[in-house]
């Protein structure tokens, strides 16, 4: 269990989001978090100066993809040796609800290695989850269940884990599988998994990702290509590990 107190750091992946960014930046960094990292993800509006002029340490990352995005911010937790218990992370669009931030850290703190964030929409944003959100969403989580046994409802980017744990993933998704990446992994790895209900408005701008055919494609390839993939390689693993075991007849003297 973390201490009381932990040191949390916020890891914000941003694309052309200067609209809403300052706002996200400033509600997160009122809630009880050290430090808010941006990572612009190769922008071409103000999001990295909106960020800065609010208070979040901004890095760079041309190579477009979520996960290539998380994965820079994540070097920078290291590289700026920000000590962090917990990393946060959250979506720069404006559609989670800060003040939820402590009940994600706190089911860290209570014992939990991966608390997601379950989008619930709020009443008033009935589009907050667009159809391809929620068919995928349910599509992985039952392969998910099938595959591993483990149940799961959502692939929220508003989730918390701890930093020990976070390393032990060796997280290497460049795109959009890296949040079922995550939670594939932490089921492998057999860490305390946990998912919590949090609110979900209609983000501020066009999505990146359900927002065009080409986004919606890309991501079902990925989230889907992800789950097989690392099922694929736990397998062989196994299957290898089986193959190098000496039997009991090979060690018996005659």
């Amino acid at each position: 269990m973390l201490k009381t107190t932990p040191r949390v750091v916020a890891v914000i992946p941003a694309l052309n989001e200067a609209a809403v960014i300052a706002t996200v930046v400033r509600a997160i960094s009122n809630a009880n978090v050290g430090s808010v990292i941006v990572c612009d993800n190769g922008s071409t509006d103000d999001t990295a100066r909106e960020a800065l002029r609010a208070g979040a340490i901004v890095v760079s990352e041309p190579v477009r993809g979520y996960g290539a995005a998380c994965l820079r911010a994540l070097r920078a937790v290291d590289d700026l040796k920000l000590g962090a218990d917990i990393v946060l992370f959250v979506d720069g669009d404006g559609s989670v609800k800060a003040d939820e931030a402590a009940a994600l850290i706190q089911r860290v703190v209570d014992g939990a290695d991966l608390v997601v964030g379950v989008r619930v929409p709020d009443l008033q944003a009935a589009r907050a989850l667009t159809w391809p959100q929620r068919v995928g969403n349910v599509v992985a989580c039952v392969m998910i269940r099938g595959l591993w046994g483990v149940r799961m409802t959502d692939l929220g980017p508003f989730r918390a884990m701890r930093v020990d744990a976070l390393r032990r993933l060796k997280m290497a998704d460049t795109r959009f599988g890296w949040t079922v990446e995550m939670q594939v992994k932490a089921i492998q790895h057999g860490m305390r998994y946990a998912e919590i209900p949090v609110s979900t408005r209609v983000r501020v701008g066009k999505s990146k990702i359900s927002g065009t055919v080409s986004g919606v494609i890309g991501a079902a390839h990925g989230i889907i290509g992800m789950i097989v993939r690392l099922r694929w390689q736990e397998w062989k693993s196994r299957h290898a590990a089986l193959a190098e075991t000496p039997s009991v007849a090979k060690n018996t003297l005659p």
